[in-house]
């Protein structure tokens, strides 16, 4: 299900991002994407998107990251290990799988990134973990 057509998107404050590969809709807390079919996400893909999040990235903002795949397309899990060694803005990850052969794949990626990340069957589970990690609960 998108974003968009859940009821979380009436719920949660969001601005919709549209790139050329996908849609990005950022809250206070995370953001989540929805990549068009068929694409390959490789350094020039990750790059962009990098450079649209730049200004949040310098002003040292600490968001999760959703991948709501509800389109099949390929992600090089090795970005996570270039991702990890540049980059300490996002608290965790979470992949949200509508395929076996999604949820397999989210489970070899797990392995390449160095924070937290659920593999999920759903948007609201996905969603649900991400606003009860603890780092977003400090008072």
């Amino acid at each position: 299900m998108t974003f968009e057509n859940s009821k979380y998107a009436k719920q949660i404050a969001y601005k919709k991002i549209e790139l050329p590969f996908g849609n990005f809709y950022v809250t206070k807390q995370f953001v989540i994407s929805e990549l068009n079919e068929g694409i390959h996400v490789d350094h020039m893909i990750a790059g962009e998107i990098v450079s649209r999040f730049s200004e949040e990235i310098r002003k040292d903002i600490k968001i999760g990251y959703i991948a709501n795949r509800i389109n099949p397309y390929s992600f090089d899990p090795q970005l996570w290990v270039d991702f990890n060694n540049e980059y300490d803005f996002l608290v965790a990850s979470a992949v949200v799988s509508y395929t076996d052969f999604s949820y397999l794949n989210s489970s070899i990626e797990k392995h390449f990134f160095s924070k937290s990340m659920k593999r999920c069957r759903s948007l609201g589970e996905a969603i649900l973990w991400m606003n009860d990690l603890s780092e977003f609960n400090q008072n």
